[in-house]
């Protein structure tokens, strides 16, 4: 399979404070692990552009990015929520980082490579229309969705999300539009505080509880998740790829393993080859435990390009 690699240098230019777990060290433990695995040369490397302002006006208001334009700092940081901060950098990065999301659409769409992983940072998932949150600033994924149906006319998109955070920005975008399938699993009761009250129809939660482990969320997926991706029969599949899940990673305590990043991406390239013609944009969310982070993206990458992953 040929697969996509999607980044830009402003990533590594944003950053939250010395301390915070969302730092550009992330994108060097992957491109590190990558190297080292021999991956990195055997993929199609692409420097994200800047998204359009058209492209996130499909999913964000027009006063949301004009007050973050506002807020950018010159120098210093600008918080934005307890946990979400703007350096001079990070507005930039983040254009950026839906950028690649659009591009790797159009990458996939037009038949240049089979699917496509974006190393972004500032990650997206938790991003509401008009609201930064949890890392967030854009919701990179609902813009690369968005452009697939607006741009490319596909009827049914398919989300599969399995950061161990909840991807509530991406939920709220997309309820009640039935032409997006959103599946999702995470730890719950945990952070953003979803409410697993009724919801859409084309919304699909599988809450695992803290150390819940590997079987669990096999499971979940064997029996919930995908015969509901079966059932939709997606066009094109996304995926909000966080490995905070990790039992390395102190951020969560789901106790998953690299093995089962890669089972997962498995069970996603075969659905994609079914119903999709191979159709696949993977986006980095979550993952802050940097050797865990770089060997479950390596396996993650190295299912989408075909070759053998951990089982």
């Amino acid at each position: 399979m040929s697969t996509a690699y999607l980044t830009h240098p402003v990533f590594l230019q944003h950053e939250m404070g010395a301390h915070h777990p969302e730092r550009p060290a992330r994108l060097y433990a992957i491109e590190d692990r990558l190297i080292a695995s021999g991956l990195f040369d055997l993929l199609r490397h692409y420097r994200a552009p800047r998204a359009s302002r058209e492209a996130l006006l499909r999913v964000h208001t027009a006063d949301y990015l004009d007050l973050l334009a506002q807020r950018s700092p010159q120098q210093g940081y600008r918080q934005l929520d307890p946990d979400t901060m703007m350096n001079p950098h990070t507005l930039e990065a983040a254009w950026h980082a839906a950028g690649a999301a659009v591009q790797a659409t159009d990458l996939v769409l037009s038949g240049v490579v089979e699917n496509a992983f974006c190393a972004v940072r500032p990650p997206g998932h938790h991003a509401l229309a008009a609201r930064a949150m949890g890392f967030c600033f854009f919701n990179n994924i609902a813009v690369g969705v968005a452009h697939a149906l607006a741009a490319h006319g596909l009827q049914r998109v398919a989300i599969v999300d399995f950061d161990v955070h909840h991807g509530n920005g991406s939920e709220a975008i997309f309820a009640a539009d039935d032409r997006v399938l959103l599946c999702s699993s995470f730890q719950h009761p945990f952070y953003p505080g979803t409410d697993l009250k009724p919801h859409h129809p084309n919304i699909v939660h599988a809450p695992l509880r803290a150390g819940d482990g590997s079987s669990a969320l096999r499971a979940a997926y064997s029996e919930h998740l995908l015969p509901a991706l079966e059932a939709f029969a997606p066009q094109m599949i996304f995926i909000s790829a966080g490995f905070d899940g990790h039992v390395e990673d102190e951020m969560s305590a789901l106790q998953l393993t690299d093995g089962d990043y890669a089972w997962l991406t498995r069970q996603l390239v075969d659905a994609a080859a079914r119903h999709a013609q191979g159709r696949l944009v993977s986006l980095l969310e979550g993952g802050y435990a940097l050797n865990a982070l770089g060997r479950s993206c390596a396996q993650h990458i190295r299912v989408l390009m075909g070759l053998h992953g951990e089982a």
